[in-house]
Formats: C-alpha cells, sequence, structure tokens
C-alpha cells in the first residue's frame, strides 16, 4: 500500500480531489440527468472542490471534526458535494437512504443510535418534504439539520486550510443494509479507499478518458465508490441519474450510454433483464451500445441466463458479449474483490447441483436438466496484494480444490471493522485458521470455490436452507420460482425455512407483476410454484405468498432480505395478495382421524361408496386385490394426509408435482403403499407414473397379473 500512495502522491481523498482540481479544473467531472434524460446540472473538478471547501469551513466552524454526519440527499449532485465537504473537514461521513416510509423512518433511527450521530447534511427541500415525519420521531427531530445548497458562498471559505490526516483515519461509515433491522457501520478509511479505487482501475483497465452512466443510488458503496469516487480518482467523467428515473424507464439508462459513449456502466441480474424485457425492437434501433467496454455485474451469484439474453437482445445495438464484467465485492471490503479480464469473455462452469448440495464441486461439459446441473459465473481472480482463501466454516481449515467453504479475504482493502462493535468485530474482521496464527481475514459470510483460479460463488453461508441434511441454495429456488409463471416478477423473490413441528419447512415468497394484480388468479399460480419446485428439487413448499408489487424487503442495492421476509413472514407482516399455506398440526389431526375413519370404514364394510365403488370396498375389506378406483381413493387420503391438503383440493389428473410431493413424502408414501397392497413398491413410481389416475391404473394392472 506504501508504494501504490507514493506513486500517487496521495495520502487521502482530499489530496485526490485537491491533485484533480489543480490539474484538470475545467474537467467535467459529474453530470445530472435529472429525468434521466435532461442535463439538469454539471461539475468540473474545480467547482466540486471549491463546494467541498465551502461546506468544510462551515462545519469546522462548528467544531465538527471527528464526528459522524449523517447525509440525507434525494439523487442528484448535492450529495457529491455534502459528502466531499465532510472529508474536507474531517468529518465522518454516514451516508444514509432519505426517508419516505416507515420502514426507512425505523431504520434510519437505527443508522443515528448505532452511529451517535448529532448532525444531518441535507436540501431545504428534502426538509421540508420530510419534516412531518421526522417531528413525530423524537430522536430524529432532535438532530442538527444542515442545508448545504446554500452554503456555496461561505465567506469563510478562502480561510480553508488542509487537515493533517494520516491514510488510517476514517473517511466514512458504510452501513450495511444486511438482513435484519440491526444496520452494522462498516469503518472505510482513507487508505482502504486508495487501495481499492486503484484495484478498480487495474482489474478495469480504466483511464481519465473513460465515461461512466449510473442509476445506482450514491448513498451505498457501489454508487459512491463505482460511480463518485473512482470517476475522481481517474480524473474521469461520470454521468448519473435516478434510480427511480431508471425503473420508470430502463431506455434510458441505455440511452445514456449510447449519448455519451460511455466505456463502463453495469448494475445486477435485475437491471439486465429489466432491459431485455421492457425495452421494444423498436427503441432498440436508436442504440448504440458499441462503446460500451465494460458492462460489470455484481449480483451473488450472476445469472448466465441474463447475460446471454442481453447479449443477444442487444447484439444489433453493437453490445458485445465480451463486455461483460462479472466481479464481485461487498461493503466490508470497501467494495471490490474479484473480477475477471477485460478483455476476457465471462467464464462459465457447469457443476452437479446434487453434489453442490452436498459441499462438492463436480464439474460437467453438458448442462442437463434430469442430472440436475448449475451453470455457474466466475467472479474471476483478485488483484494486487489481495488473498482469498476458501475456508471450511466448521473446522476453520482451507478447504481442497474440490471443495465448497466460505471465502476469506485478507489485504489493504479490508476495512476496520464495525463501528462499536468489537464482538461482532473480531468475528467477522479477525477470523484466523486453526492450523496457523499468523494472518487474520476478513469471513465474507459467501460460499464458493476455487477453479483454475477462477472464484466462483455458489450462495451465502447464513441463508442456505437445509432441509433434510441436505443444502439447498435459496438463489436456485428463487429463480425456478419465478420462471414458473408470468404473473410472479423477476429478481423479487425470496425462499428461506421455517421451524414447523420441529422441522425445517420451506417458504417461498414473491412479487407479482403490477398488471396482473387485479385478475391475478391466485391459485393457478401457487399450483404452478408447487409444481416447479417438487420438479426441480423433489421439495415440498410448506407456504407460498405472493405479495404486492414493490413491497418485498431489499437492500438499498437491491438485493432480496431473506432473514427480514423470514421475519415478517413469522410474524404476518408482508403486504400479501395471496397465499397457501399447509396445514397446522390442528388441520393435520383432524385429517389423520378422517384418513383412519376412512379406512375403518372401509375395514367394517360400512364404507358408504356409491354403488358402483361399493363392490371394490366389499373386496378390499375381505382382502381382494384392489381396483383402480380403490387404489386412487387409497392415494386421495394419503396424499392429502402427508401433504397436508384438504382432500376436496386434488384431482386424480393432476400431477403429484402439483401438490407439491417431495422424496421425503414420495418415500413414506411408498412404504405405506407397500404395506397395504403387500407389494413392493420404489418411491420412483411417483415420478415414473406422475398422477394419482395413472399410477393407480398402473398398479391396478400389475397386481391384477400377479
Amino acid at each position: 500500500m506504501t508504494s501504490l500512495l507514493n506513486s500517487h502522491s496521495l495520502v487521502t481523498l482530499v489530496d485526490l480531489l485537491a491533485e484533480k482540481s489543480l490539474h484538470q479544473p475545467n474537467q467535467i467531472a459529474f453530470i445530472f440527468l435529472a429525468d434521466g434524460e435532461k442535463e439538469e446540472v454539471k461539475l468540473t473538478y474545480q467547482q466540486l472542490n471549491y463546494k467541498a471547501k465551502a461546506i468544510a469551513a462551515h462545519l469546522l466552524s462548528m467544531k465538527a471534526t471527528g464526528e459522524r454526519m449523517l447525509l440525507l440527499y434525494q439523487p442528484g449532485l448535492e450529495f457529491i458535494t455534502a459528502f466531499f465537504g465532510c472529508l474536507y473537514a474531517g468529518v465522518i461521513a454516514v451516508p444514509a437512504y432519505p426517508p419516505r416510509r416507515k420502514q426507512h423512518i425505523t431504520k434510519l433511527q437505527a443508522i443515528v443510535k448505532d452511529a451517535q450521530t448529532t448532525f444531518v447534511l441535507t436540501t431545504a427541500s428534502l426538509l421540508a418534504n420530510i419534516e412531518h415525519s421526522l417531528k413525530q420521531e423524537p430522536e430524529l427531530a432532535a438532530l442538527h439539520y444542515i442545508a448545504t445548497e446554500n452554503l456555496a458562498s461561505n465567506p469563510l471559505v478562502e480561510d480553508w486550510q488542509p487537515l493533517k490526516v494520516n491514510s488510517d483515519a476514517l473517511a466514512f461509515l458504510q452501513y450495511t443494509s444486511g438482513s435484519t433491522s440491526m444496520p452494522k457501520g462498516v469503518m472505510i478509511s482513507h487508505a482502504n479507499l486508495l487501495h481499492n479505487l486503484e484495484m478498480i482501475k487495474k482489474a478495469f483497465q480504466q483511464t481519465e478518458e473513460s465515461i461512466g452512466v449510473s442509476w445506482l443510488p450514491l448513498f451505498h458503496d457501489m454508487g459512491l465508490i463505482g460511480n463518485v469516487l473512482q470517476p475522481v480518482y481517474l480524473g474521469a467523467s461520470s454521468i448519473l441519474m435516478s434510480p427511480v428515473a431508471f425503473l420508470q424507464k430502463p431506455l434510458r439508462w441505455l440511452s445514456a450510454i449510447s449519448r455519451y459513449k460511455a466505456t463502463t456502466s453495469g448494475g445486477s441480474n435485475f437491471a439486465y433483464d429489466l432491459c431485455v424485457n421492457r425495452i421494444t425492437p423498436q427503441e432498440r434501433e436508436n442504440l448504440d451500445l458499441s462503446s460500451w467496454k465494460l458492462a460489470f455485474n455484481g449480483s451473488e451469484p450472476i445469472h448466465a441466463e441474463t447475460l446471454e439474453r442481453f447479449a443477444t437482445a442487444f447484439a444489433l445495438c453493437g453490445f458485445r458479449k465480451e463486455a461483460f464484467y462479472p466481479c464481485y465485492g461487498m461493503a466490508e471490503a470497501t467494495l471490490f474483490v474479484s473480477g475477471g479480464l477485460k478483455t476476457s469473455p465471462p467464464v462459465l462452469q457447469i457443476v452437479h447441483a446434487s453434489e453442490l448440495e452436498q459441499n462438492q464441486v463436480v464439474l460437467t461439459k453438458t448442462n442437463s436438466k434430469n442430472d440436475r446441473c448449475r451453470v455457474l459465473v466466475s467472479c474471476g481472480k483478485t488483484w494486487l496484494n489481495q488473498k482469498v482463501i476458501i475456508v471450511n466454516p466448521k473446522t476453520l481449515l482451507e478447504c481442497s480444490p474440490n471443495q465448497v467453504g466460505e471465502i476469506w479475504l485478507t489485504g489493504a482493502s479490508v476495512a476496520q471493522g464495525y463501528w462499536n462493535r468489537p464482538e461482532d468485530t473480531k468475528y467477522t474482521f479477525r477470523a484466523s485458521l486453526k492450523d496457523t496464527s499468523s494472518d487474520t481475514f476478513l469471513r465474507t459470510g459467501d460460499l464458493g470455490f476455487f477453479e483454475n483460479g477462477e472464484l466462483f460463488i455458489t450462495g451465502r453461508l447464513k441463508d442456505l436452507i437445509i432441509i433434510r441434511g441436505r443444502n439447498y441454495y435459496p438463489q436456485d429456488i428463487e429463480l425456478t420460482v419465478e420462471q414458473s409463471h408470468a404473473a410472479l416478477r423477476s429478481g423479487c423473490g425470496a425462499a428461506f425455512a421455517v421451524e414447523v413441528n420441529e422441522q425445517e419447512q420451506l417458504v417461498v415468497v414473491n412479487e407479482v407483476e403490477r398488471n396482473y394484480l387485479y385478475e391475478l388468479d391466485v391459485d393457478e399460480v401457487i399450483r404452478a410454484i408447487r409444481q416447479a419446485v417438487s420438479e426441480q428439487y423433489e421439495l415440498q413448499v410448506h407456504a407460498v405468498i405472493l405479495l404486492k408489487t414493490a413491497s418485498i424487503p431489499k437492500t438499498s442495492s437491491g438485493k432480496i432480505q431473506r432473514h427480514l421476509c423470514r421475519i415478517n413472514f413469522l410474524e404476518r407482516n408482508l403486504d400479501v395478495v395471496g397465499e397457501w399455506t399447509a396445514n397446522s398440526k390442528a388441520d393435520l389431526l383432524e385429517l389423520q382421524t378422517e384418513v383412519e375413519a376412512l379406512w375403518e370404514q372401509i375395514e367394517d364394510s360400512r364404507f358408504q361408496l356409491k354403488e358402483e365403488k361399493e363392490v371394490e370396498a366389499k373386496k378390499l375389506s375381505q382382502g381382494s386385490v384392489p381396483s383402480q378406483e380403490t387404489i386412487e381413493i387409497w392415494l386421495v387420503a394419503n396424499l392429502a394426509l402427508y401433504l397436508k391438503i384438504p382432500q376436496s383440493e386434488i384431482d386424480s389428473k393432476q400431477s403429484f408435482a402439483a401438490y407439491g410431493l417431495d422424496s421425503s413424502v414420495a418415500v413414506t408414501l411408498s412404504i405405506q403403499l407397500s404395506q397395504w397392497l403387500e407389494y413392493e413398491i420404489e418411491p420412483t413410481v411417483f415420478w415414473a407414473y406422475p398422477d394419482i389416475k395413472t399410477l393407480a391404473q398402473y398398479l391396478a394392472q400389475d397386481l391384477a397379473t400377479e
């Protein structure tokens, strides 16, 4: 790190901006597109430097150096000037999302309490909009609010002098959205930032000629570091728009890339999928994406199908598949951790899903649904002096090359820890291997493996769904669910496990597309979800929850908050438009009683069937070979019992998968059926003969020939 800083004569980000202001004063640093299309305001490096000094002078007059300063801004360039103003004053910036709903207020309160902030930088217009909400919350109402747009003419600006700050000083606190309501503040130093910015420059092969376009929120690490600090580090230009402008009309993102001849831009799977789904062929005709040299994707995991669909859809616009740049990062590592070679296409690897569920990596060359394979996209390699290892989280020993483990990281980009959380810091940032004490590592909480030097992410350690000893990755199940019916929104679902009667059970939630909300066939959608999950994973879904559009909990970067989804599910706090849940324990007992009574009636010859079934019932009570109709009765009754659904909902012609039959129930039913028929039956019979009528017909015919 020392050689890096010396080579650039930089110690802090203050040195960085001062250097650009001196050598590139009239270079456009930022352009903001108010509605995603029209240029609202521009900032040169000289203007940015001056405004940052003006804000800093005001903060210094308040003796705020060393304080944590909350930054609340709508999308725009005021946030950028405020952030650098904090750096110039030696104030620790705390970027946060401006509150608009109760859940945002609650999160803001948690950040204020954790960071112990007393000051807020914002704009007069935003303050007027949220003032009523703030007054209802004593902790927020007590803060000192400063509107920064009026500070540009601060007469103290000429008296500002650079502070003596070393590279290890904190630059800002990046609050992780996390999966709970208790966010943690990652302590990012100037040294962390400069090292990470140099890594991104090397990996992305960027220069001052690079041009970026972004709609990512600036209060989040990817938006702030990747699209604000990185352009300043390069001395390049960045064109920004609000996330809402992009979401309302995805064409705006690609149009800005086309218009400004951008070289670097990116987002998540969701962003690329949205462009494919919402930009028409006619609109594509006016796009020129040939300048787009690096299209980064930092999703976890990155979907190969997303890359392929986007590349195909926009090939005629000049977009090259080789431009895709899969990468991996996290706030605790400042931002960037690994990425590929800019000149190479994404590296794909096909693995057997069943072995992956046992944390084993078995490669294959063909993607066969019958063999349940997964196509994984590499997140590249490490850069500079970063070191990444794969560790068994239970034994704390390094994994062998063919094993999945937790990703551990060490290097100059690793943050200093969590603000005021020594125990969490020790666990996450000070991990060490069991067989050595020489190095400490950051535990990422992500699972993955290396193959030929390429890092592959397979999921999150804490998000793993473990049912009957097998590992299921929620990302896989979520993708299966969203593809099961057109009414389900892409990238807006969560899969997690809950304990039911001392057993882990699967729950899936997914938003519904807005145009389906008013004519939603809930039963059809839920049936499609249960069938898809059953067919793909041999798992029974305990509950399916369909949510109102744009209501699922997400992080500020658009990642699903699975843990919070789980909490909201258990507390009945989701915005539900349709749901299905397997019967409760009380209902199960009722079903058990119903089934037992049914067979007691058969045995006593008192069960009242329709006239054509009475003969078969008498034969059954006398030990005769049951007919197809009698086997159907048995299957309906027992399927209802083990799948915890009413018999009235079962259609003999509907597939077992449609009712969520999983491998466990198939095994249990095959045993019970074998005992009843005194005939050996394998569990696979439920997939070979996929519905009640077909299976009953096969069994009746087979028994008759015995």
